[in-house]
């Protein structure tokens, strides 16, 4: 785990087929890859990264920078990568992107279930902000809605 060299860049075109074939392993609804190419390539509000070990993407998270907001689209790992700390590392750099871009304050929704993701949250300085009732289509689970000022 700690000799695991891991580069994270933005998201290009290329990267789809290692996007798509993680979103099927974790989601029982994915976004298609038009909707990949649209945030990517058309989407003056959204910035996309890929963390990569060896040159495979093992993961990405997306985020919509509106003037002074961001809002957390994604983070998703590959679960054969998982335990290795690159959602941390991922949402790091998210962050700093975020700051990077003007955002003052940063928000995501996360499934009530997991706790691992919004006690890693926490770290980040996020706080529960409200309960998003029946937010997940695959089987109407709550999200809690959570915050941080940036700035």
């Amino acid at each position: 785990m700690d000799n695991d060299h891991f580069n994270i860049r933005q998201m290009i075109r290329s990267d789809l087929s290692s996007i798509m074939a993680i979103d099927q392993k974790v989601y029982t609804s994915p976004w298609t890859e038009k909707v990949y190419e649209q945030e990517i390539n058309h989407n003056p509000h959204a910035y996309y990264a890929v963390v990569e070990i060896d040159n495979v993407v093992a993961g990405y998270a997306g985020a919509w920078i509106v003037m002074e907001d961001a809002q957390i689209t994604n983070i998703v790992v590959d679960p054969d990568y998982r335990g290795r700390k690159l959602g941390k590392s991922l949402f790091k750099h998210m962050l700093q992107v975020a700051m990077l871009h003007g955002a003052e304050r940063l928000s995501l929704e996360v499934r009530a279930s997991n706790q691992v993701a919004q006690n890693m949250y926490r770290q980040f300085g996020l706080v529960p902000g409200g309960i998003r009732k029946n937010y997940y289509q695959d089987n109407h689970e709550d999200a809690v809605v959570m915050w941080v000022n940036l700035r």
